[in-house]
């Protein structure tokens, strides 16, 4: 390997993604034991790595010299190897930076929490400081010096800004979070080193509320490109950091459709997905698949609690896919935690079909009857309207629904 990231665990990783497409050398994710920590850097068998958890702060000592930024902060996440020479850097200095004026958080003269007390929160803290910061505290889950509790969290209700610096949230644990964000209501910004999902439940928490946040992804890809330049000692264009911020983002994103049973959510989305060049996954088709029986069968047997049940735990799985389009069931948005996980990997698209279009069928056990699917629709449409994040007008033509929502991801 000559370049390449190393951690003890790395199937989460978009670094490969990111330097690829950067696209001046090859990039490999190289996993490393603790115990074999010791002997990879003292063979030295690399030009350059990124360095990530559990090690940005175990290779400062096999560093003949680190940056100023490296030594401020306590970290360090790229390693060059000059003449069997070890050189330590911290990019994610600038790159948090740059994840902080993406999501238009200002520090100057705010309190700040930063929940994590390993490398990556010492660079947060010394950024906040550099960034003039009024207070900033660290938070770690047992009481050590420099650091605060949670405990002790929850009672700085004055903080304005909360920055995310542990794996809380991150793939497979989606749907977790370090802090609860409830009573803190002077918070004006929160940021999330997290980028897988692309939306960690502390993100998704704080826009809930109206307060700006921004999940990890930005400050990915600009670290990775200052890390870059470190390499090769080549000057990279400013610009870079955006475009491949935008490709990633649109390559990951899944397309989550949602609307009445009969609007086309199936149908559309597997033709979407042909179009795309994306995963299929039809909530239904794997709930079916999972409990080995059809949906009226399940409504017979366990009734709707027990169908709802089932729906929630395929809606886990899908929620974890990336770059797919998910067809979820109609009335997969009535159970809150459904859709914060979807949309912690999607955007929500409603497909929004007149009551006039739907058909009531014998196979949809809430809506067979005409009567049924009125209901339905009454009971329905304002929360579809209050969840989406687009909403897309769908007639019978496939063509035009097509073109319709294609408009909607320029």
């Amino acid at each position: 390997m000559k370049y390449g990231c190393i951690g003890e665990k790395l199937g989460h990783s978009f670094s490969a993604v990111i330097h690829e497409k950067i696209g001046l050398y090859e990039y490999e994710l190289h996993p490393v034991a603790k115990k074999d920590l010791h002997s990879f850097l003292t063979q030295r068998d690399f030009v350059g790595i990124n360095v990530t958890i559990p090690y940005k702060k175990d290779v400062i000592p096999y560093c003949k010299k680190i940056s100023a930024e490296a030594a401020l902060c306590g970290a360090v996440n790229t390693v060059v190897n000059r003449d069997g020479e070890l050189y330590g850097y911290n990019t994610d200095f600038l790159g948090m930076k740059d994840l902080l004026s993406f999501g238009g958080i200002p520090l100057a003269g705010k309190k700040v929490l930063i929940l994590g007390s390993g490398g990556t929160a010492g660079t947060a803290f010394h950024l906040c400081r550099h960034l003039e910061a009024e207070r900033v505290e660290m938070v770690s889950r047992e009481k050590k010096e420099g650091c605060i509790t949670y405990e002790e969290a929850r009672a700085r209700k004055d903080v304005q800004v909360i920055i995310n610096t542990t794996p809380c949230g991150m793939y497979p644990h989606m749907g977790q979070s370090a802090l609860s964000l409830e009573g803190f209501d002077s918070l004006l910004g929160v940021a999330d080193a997290v980028y897988n999902p692309l939306r960690s439940d502390l993100v998704l928490s704080a826009r809930e509320r109206g307060i700006p946040a921004v999940g990890g992804l930005y400050m990915l890809v600009s670290q990775a490109v200052y890390a870059a330049g470190i390499f090769t000692g080549k000057a990279l264009k400013k610009d870079l950091v955006r475009s491949i911020y935008d490709s990633i983002l649109r390559a990951k994103e899944n397309l989550v459709l949602i609307g009445m049973p009969g609007c086309g959510k199936s149908t559309i989305g597997k033709a979407l997905a042909e179009r795309l060049g994306k995963r299929f996954v039809d909530c239904d088709e794997e709930i079916e698949k999972a409990e080995g029986k059809s949906i009226p069968e399940i409504f017979r047997e366990v009734g709707e609690q027990g169908f709802r049940d089932a729906e929630s735990r395929v809606i886990r799985r899908a929620s974890e896919e990336q770059g797919a389009v998910i067809a979820t069931g109609g009335g997969a948005v009535l159970r809150e935690e459904n859709v914060r996980l979807l949309r912690g990997n999607g955007t929500l698209l409603f497909l929004d079909a007149p009551l006039s279009e739907l058909m009531a069928t014998s196979s949809r056990p809430l809506s067979s009857t005409p009567e049924d699917l009125r209901r339905r629709y009454e009971e329905r449409y304002g929360i579809y309207c209050a969840v989406c994040d687009r909403k897309i007008p769908v007639t019978r033509s496939l063509k035009e629904n097509l073109a319709a929502v294609e408009k909607e991801l320029v």
